[in-house]
């Protein structure tokens, strides 16, 4: 397994990337992977209280950017938990996809789009507010409608269906 590690590193097209561990398959749908994920437990508990499992497993392209468990715990406390009950599902659905991005959206387009803007590229979300890409060094950071900022920590992560990048700050709309 070391040796299949090292090659993922050298070139993370020909293998399988990990989210939190564990392996994310490029056969498989972004609701199949990122259940399989034990960082990303908060957000598929978060998308199934929205009931948005079908539309994450629909042919899409989407581009998701998913908040890890660690983006969730940086909310304010009970945050999640007043999102999650059945009264709050249309804030919750509003919250999470302002995540997803019509269309394949890998590290190179992004980073391409940024250049050709002059240093940032604005992505329309499916929610339908706006993300602003830009580059810090070489990592991608959203900068969300509020002004906050989430980094792209493992990009890249090719799905049946689209692309998840993995950020560290949940982005509010």
């Amino acid at each position: 397994m070391a040796v299949a590690g090292t090659a993922a590193v050298a070139n993370h097209h020909q293998s399988n990337p990990t989210v939190g561990g564990a392996a994310m398959y490029a056969t498989k749908t972004i609701a199949e992977n990122a259940s399989a994920a034990p960082n990303l437990t908060t957000l598929v508990a978060a998308v199934k209280a929205a009931g948005l499992v079908e539309t994450l497993a629909s042919p899409g392209p989407f581009t998701v950017f998913a908040p890890t468990n660690d983006a969730f715990a940086k909310l304010p406390a009970g945050t999640v938990e007043t999102l999650v009950k059945p009264e709050n599902k249309g804030t919750l659905t509003t919250v999470l996809t302002y995540h997803v991005v019509p269309g394949t959206y890998t590290a190179d387009k992004i980073v391409a789009a940024i250049k050709a803007g002059g240093g940032k590229a604005e992505l329309t979300t499916v929610q339908g507010g706006k993300l602003t890409a830009s580059l810090k060094g070489k990592s991608v950071i959203l900068t969300d409608a509020k002004g906050g900022t989430s980094t792209v920590t493992t990009a890249d992560v090719l799905q049946s269906n689209g692309v998840v990048h993995v950020i560290d700050t949940v982005v509010m709309p």
